[in-house]
């Protein structure tokens, strides 16, 4: 998995929290708009491969797939 994946899964542990809105989710990748771009390029990955569910608005989830992903060492 893609660090910058890996980061944002644990993002929702960090901040314990099963959604977050999309713009927490770019902190993952820095400040500058090019890195963002990419933060988006793996929100939809990880909504893609099922890690990630859309919840509305900008809003996503950590799904159980998401879960067992970041629990594994």
């Amino acid at each position: 998995m893609e660090p910058l994946c890996l980061r944002i899964l644990r993002m929702f542990g960090d901040m314990e929290r099963d959604r977050l809105d999309l713009h927490v989710l770019f902190e993952a990748a820095g400040n500058e708009p090019s890195e963002r771009l990419h933060a988006l390029d793996a929100v939809v990955d990880l909504t893609r491969d099922g890690m990630l569910g859309a919840c509305g608005g900008d809003f996503y989830e950590l799904t159980e797939r998401g879960k067992r992903a970041i629990a594994q060492p």
